[in-house]
């Protein structure tokens, strides 16, 4: 797959890291040398948001949460994502409350789903912190990460499902972008241990005994 970063933070880093040398990458940001810089460690390409994603067969909102519309629009708005699948990573959480920003009863997926009526618009990777995707060994416990994801385009299902695959974790589609919300409700579980003082590895993981029997 092609796949452009809106985005050059940790995350994107973390990502692209398991990403490399299987998929095509290219990465932008707010400040194009650090972007460029990133870039630079995996063999990717680098510029601006547009050319993200007009790059990317997929494309991942990898910016702060409170950035996401700001950068669609720096992307080219709706029209630059037609056809794409967008992989929304983020979670619309105050740090002050832990709980979710989010008012009229929707989720960040959902809202950016609406945004984008012509992209296949999914949530993942949003239940840790980039040092955890960053991990060698995606293992906890003696058992294989879990990562729940939400869509309701199939082939973006099969797509992320991929994607979560290939950095060494074990995809669980949740369900629907309806579901959106509860792993956005569940990441601010993760983020308030975090803000406590919790190691950075900290996860929330789904035992599946009849799958992925302890070692």
């Amino acid at each position: 797959m092609k796949i452009g970063f809106i985005g050059g933070g940790s995350m994107a880093r973390a990502l692209a890291a398991k990403w490399s040398g299987k998929h095509e990458l290219f990465v932008s940001g707010r400040t194009p040398a650090k972007a460029a810089a990133v870039a630079a460690e995996f063999g990717a390409g680098s510029g601006t948001a547009a050319e993200a994603a007009a790059f990317g067969d997929v494309v991942v909102l990898a910016t702060r949460n409170e950035d996401v519309f700001d950068a669609i629009d720096q992307a080219g708005g709706a029209a630059a994502f037609a056809g794409k699948i967008v992989i929304d990573i983020n979670n619309p959480i105050s740090v002050e409350t832990f709980l979710t920003t989010r008012t009229d009863g929707r989720s960040l997926t959902q809202a950016i789903q609406h945004a984008l009526p012509d992209a296949a618009v999914v949530k993942a990777f949003n239940m840790a912190q980039a040092a955890v995707w960053a991990d060698p060994d995606m293992t906890y416990d003696g058992r294989t990460m879990v990562t729940l994801y939400t869509a309701d385009d199939d082939r973006a299902s099969d797509a992320i499902a991929e994607l979560i695959t290939d950095v060494g974790s074990e995809p669980l589609k949740l369900g629907g972008n309806a579901h959106a919300y509860q792993l956005e409700a569940a990441a601010a579980i993760v983020i308030k241990f975090l803000f406590a003082g919790h190691d950075r590895h900290t996860i929330l993981n789904v035992i599946q005994p009849e799958v992925k029997p302890a070692r």
